[in-house]
C-alpha cells in the first residue's frame, strides 16, 4: 500500500496496566531495576509489533517513559536540580524517580497539567546559569532496540521551544534566553539519531497551537534554522496538536523543516489552508482520527475531506495519523466485554483507531469499493448513534430550559455567609482538615474486587465500608483534625463513582489511560443526557456525622471535572452537558445539606485545565464553567459551608473566575510550588483559603518544623483568619505508614502557628 499511516505515539501502560505493576512493584522493593526495565522493554516490543500488524508504516520510538516524557527530556539535557545529586550520565532509577516522586530526604519536583489534558508532566526547572549537555542517549538506545527487533521507527523528541516554555526558571527571567545553550545539545542527539540509521525524527511542538508573541516565534526560527544548517541531521516532521495553528499557520509552513502535522480534529478548519498554503516538498501529515476520544470516526466523511487532498498532493508527501498521541486514550476495545452492545459499537479506543486509519489508507490506494464492508458498518455506527434513544432525555433538556436566572447565585455576600457559617460551626483559627479520601490499601481493593465479582454479599461488603469508616473517623479524631471527612472507601474513583449512579454514562473494565507515573485512571464515557435517578452520597455522609460530634464534610466532584475527565460525547455542545451534570449535583448538595450536612466540598481540580489553549476562548469557558459550578452549588442556606479543592494548574491568570466561583473556603495544592501560587490570590480573592502544606504525591514525610514554615510563608500573604491547613491533595494513594505521621505532623503545626499568631482576643 503506497498511503502512509502513521502513529505519533503509543499508549505506556500496557492493556492490563503492565507498567503500573512494574513500577509499583519496584518502588515497594519486590523487584529490582532489571526486572523493571526487562518489563519496560517487553511493553515497548508488545507495542511496535500491536502497531505494525494492524498497518501502521511509520512507528514511533523514545514514545515511551518509565515514569513522564518531559522528565525524560529533562534527563536527556542534563536538567537535574541539585537537589538530586550533579547532572550525569549515571543517573540511576532510584534518582530519576525521586525526581518525579520524591523520597524520604528530597521533595518531587513540581508537576502540571499537559496543557488541557488529565495527564500530568514533571516541570523543568532551569536556573540561571543552567548548563546542558547529552546525559542520556534513551531517544538512540530506543531507536537501536526496535531495529534489533525488526522494527524501523521514527524517533519522537520534544521539541526545544516547548520543552522551555512549558519549563520553570528558577532565579532567572526567561527560559527562552536558554535556548542557544540547549540547541546544540538538541542537534548532537539529531546527528546521533541520524548515525544510527534515522530518516525522520517527529519533533512535538505543541506550543505552536497557542497564542505567540514575537519573542517565541523567533526562538522557532532560530531552533529550526540552526538544525537547518545541518547536512548531517534526519529529515523534521513538526508535530503540532491539541488544536489549529491559525495565525501561527503560515509562520509554522515557512520554518525549515521537512514535514508538519497538523491536528484535524481539535482543528478541522484549518486542512483547506495549509494544503493551499504549504511548499509542494513538505510532508504534510494529516492527523485526521481522534487521538484523545474514543468515539469512532465517520469514516466516509472523512474520506470526502481527504481524498482531494492526496489527489493534489499525491501519497509522497501526504501521510495520514492520529490527531495526536493515543497516549491519552485506552489501549483496546476488545478487552470489554460488559458494555452495553449498542454503546461498545460506537466505540474506539488506540488499535481500533488505528484500524480506522488503515481503512481510510486502503479507501485513498485502492478505492472505496476495496473497504465497502467497513464503510457501510461506519455508516451504521453513525446512525445508530444519532437514532438511539439512549442518546436524549426531554426531562433533562426541559430543565435546563426552564432554569430560572438566580439559581447560579447565593442568597447573601460571602462575608455575611461567613458569620453565621462560624456561629455554625465554631472553628478554631486556621481549621484543620483533609482532602477527602484517605488510603485505599489492599484490603479495600481486595473487598472491593470480591463485592464487585459477587464472592462477597451486599451486606457483608456495606458492613466492612462502615467499619472502615468508622477507624478513619475515630482516627482523626485522635489526630486533631478540626474538619473530619469519611474516607471514601466506598468510592473506586471521583469521578467513575459519580458516573455509575448517573444516566448517560458507561463504564470499562479495562479502559485505562495513564494520569501520571503508575497513576491510572479509567474515564467514564458520557454518551447521553445526565440525570441523577437518586441520592448519591447522602448515606455514607449520614453515617459518617452520626459518629462525630465535630462537622463532616459531604464530598462530591464538580460538574467541570466530571466533564473534563471523562470522554465527552461530541455531538452535544460540552458546555450544555456540564450543565446537565451540575444540576444533578444540585440535587446532590440539596439532600445533604437536608441530611445534616453543614459542610460541602465540590471538587473541581480540572477547572484551569478546561481553559481552552486560545485565550480568545476564556471567556467564554469561564463563563459556562462557573455557572455550572455555581448551579451545583447554590441551592444551600447561608449557613452551609461550600469548599472546593483544585490542584496542579497555574491559578494566576484565572483568579477572578475562581473568586467567581464564590465558595466559601478553596482548598489548593501549595507545597511543591513552596507557596508561590498564593501569590495569585493576593489582592484577588477574599474568601477563605487552604494552600496545601503536605504534598501526597512524595512518598516523604514533612516535618512539623517544614509544615510550620509553609503555613507562616501563607501568613504572610493571606490573612491568618482567612487560612485553613490542609495536604495538596486526596490520600487514596499513599499508605497509613505515610500519612499518620504526616497529617500528626500538619494538625501540630497548625497549632503551633496558631498559638504563636492567631489574633490576641
Amino acid at each position: 500500500m503506497s498511503i502512509r499511516v502513521a502513529s505519533l505515539g503509543f499508549p505506556r501502560i500496557g492493556p492490563q496496566r503492565e507498567l503500573k505493576v512494574a513500577l509499583e512493584s519496584y518502588w515497594s522493593g519486590k523487584t529490582d531495576a532489571r526486572a523493571l526495565r526487562d518489563e519496560a522493554a517487553a511493553l515497548r516490543s508488545r507495542g511496535w509489533s500491536a502497531q505494525r500488524d494492524r498497518g501502521v508504516t511509520v512507528l514511533p520510538s523514545n514514545d515511551f517513559s518509565l515514569y513522564d516524557h518531559v522528565l525524560d527530556t529533562s534527563v536527556m539535557l542534563g536538567v537535574v536540580p541539585e537537589a538530586y545529586g550533579p547532572p550525569g550520565a549515571d543517573l540511576s532509577l532510584d534518582r530519576y524517580f525521586a525526581m518525579a516522586r520524591g523520597d524520604a530526604t528530597v521533595k518531587a519536583m513540581e508537576m502540571t497539567k499537559w496543557f488541557d489534558t488529565n495527564y500530568h508532566y514533571i516541570v523543568p526547572e532551569f536556573r540561571a546559569d543552567q548548563r546542558f549537555a547529552l546525559t542520556s542517549r534513551k531517544p538512540i538506545e530506543e531507536l537501536l532496540e526496535a531495529r534489533r527487533l525488526g522494527y524501523e521507527t521514527r524517533p519522537v523528541l520534544l521539541g526545544p521551544v516547548s520543552y522551555l516554555l512549558m519549563g520553570k526558571a528558577v532565579h532567572a527571567s526567561d527560559p527562552l534566553a536558554l535556548l542557544p545553550s540547549v540547541l546544540p545539545v538538541y542537534i548532537d542527539v539529531l546527528r546521533q539519531l541520524a548515525d544510527a540509521g534515522a530518516q525522520w525524527v517527529q519533533v512535538d511542538e505543541p506550543v505552536l497551537v497557542l497564542d505567540l508573541g514575537p519573542a517565541v516565534r523567533e526562538a522557532f526560527a532560530a531552533a529550526y534554522a540552526a538544525v537547518a544548517k545541518r547536512a548531517d541531521c534526519p529529515n523534521l516532521l513538526l508535530a503540532t496538536y491539541f488544536g489549529a495553528l491559525e495565525n501561527n499557520l503560515d509562520f509554522a509552513l515557512r520554518l525549515p523543516v521537512a514535514g508538519l502535522h497538523l491536528d484535524l480534529v481539535r482543528g478541522s478548519g484549518q486542512l483547506g489552508d495549509a494544503v493551499a498554503r504549504a511548499p509542494r516538498s513538505m510532508l504534510l501529515s494529516l492527523g485526521v482520527v481522534d487521538g484523545r476520544n474514543v468515539w469512532r470516526a465517520d469514516l466516509r466523511a472523512v474520506l470526502d475531506r481527504i481524498e482531494p487532498v492526496f489527489a493534489v498532493r499525491g501519497s509522497e508527501q501526504t501521510m495520514l495519523a492520529p490527531s495526536c498521541s493515543l497516549l491519552h486514550v485506552p489501549v483496546d476495545l476488545e478487552t470489554e466485554g460488559n458494555l452495553d452492545p449498542e454503546v461498545r459499537a460506537w466505540l474506539a479506543f488506540a488499535l481500533q483507531k488505528i484500524d480506522e486509519l488503515r481503512v481510510l489508507a486502503t479507501a485513498v490506494d485502492r478505492g472505496r469499493d476495496a473497504v465497502a464492508d467497513a464503510l457501510a458498518r461506519s455508516d451504521e455506527v453513525v446512525a445508530s448513534r444519532a437514532n438511539s434513544p439512549k442518546i436524549h432525555n426531554t426531562e433533562v433538556a426541559a430543565r435546563l430550559l426552564a432554569a430560572a436566572p438566580d439559581s447560579a447565585r447565593r442568597q447573601r455576600p460571602f462575608t455575611e455567609r461567613r458569620d453565621e457559617q462560624q456561629k455554625a460551626l465554631r472553628l478554631p483559627v486556621l481549621p484543620s482538615t483533609t482532602i477527602g479520601s484517605f488510603p485505599q490499601t489492599a484490603e479495600v481493593r481486595k473487598a472491593r474486587a470480591a463485592h464487585d465479582r459477587g464472592t462477597l454479599g451486599d451486606g457483608a461488603y456495606e458492613d466492612f465500608l462502615r467499619d472502615q469508616t468508622r477507624m478513619v473517623i475515630r482516627w482523626q479524631e485522635e489526630v486533631g483534625l478540626d474538619v473530619l471527612v469519611h474516607g471514601e472507601f466506598e468510592r473506586n474513583d471521583m469521578v467513575q463513582y459519580f458516573g455509575e449512579q448517573l444516566e448517560g454514562f458507561a463504564f470499562t473494565r479495562h479502559g485505562w489511560v495513564q494520569s501520571y507515573g503508575s497513576r491510572c485512571v479509567r474515564p467514564p464515557i458520557i454518551y447521553g443526557d445526565v440525570r441523577r435517578p437518586e441520592p448519591m452520597t447522602v448515606a455514607w455522609a449520614r453515617f459518617a456525622q452520626s459518629l462525630t460530634s465535630r462537622p463532616v464534610k459531604g464530598m462530591l466532584t464538580g460538574p467541570v471535572t466530571i466533564l473534563q475527565w471523562s470522554f465527552v460525547r461530541d455531538d452535544l455542545g460540552r458546555d450544555v452537558v456540564c450543565r446537565q451534570i451540575a444540576f444533578a449535583l444540585r440535587d446532590e448538595v440539596r439532600d445533604l445539606e437536608a441530611s445534616g450536612t453543614r459542610i460541602i466540598q465540590i471538587d473541581e481540580p480540572a477547572l484551569r485545565e478546561g481553559l481552552p489553549l486560545r485565550r480568545s476562548e476564556w471567556s467564554a469557558y469561564l463563563a459556562w464553567a462557573v455557572e455550572c459550578f455555581r448551579i451545583a452549588s447554590s441551592g444551600v442556606r447561608d449557613a452551609t459551608q461550600i469548599q472546593t479543592h483544585m490542584c496542579y494548574g497555574e491559578f494566576n491568570d484565572i483568579v477572578e473566575a475562581i473568586a467567581s466561583l464564590d465558595a466559601d473556603v478553596i482548598l489548593i495544592e501549595a507545597a511543591r510550588s513552596r507557596m508561590e501560587l498564593l501569590d495569585a490570590f493576593q489582592g484577588h480573592y477574599t474568601n477563605d483559603i487552604g494552600p496545601g502544606v503536605y504534598d501526597i504525591h512524595s512518598p516523604r514525610c514533612p516535618s512539623v518544623e517544614e509544615m510550620t514554615a509553609l503555613l507562616e510563608g501563607a501568613a504572610a500573604k493571606i490573612a491568618i483568619e482567612r487560612l485553613w491547613v490542609t495536604p495538596d491533595c486526596g490520600l487514596k494513594t499513599r499508605t497509613w505508614e505515610e500519612i499518620r505521621p504526616a497529617l500528626t505532623n500538619m494538625v501540630n503545626a497548625a497549632r503551633s502557628v496558631r498559638t504563636k499568631m492567631s489574633p490576641k482576643t
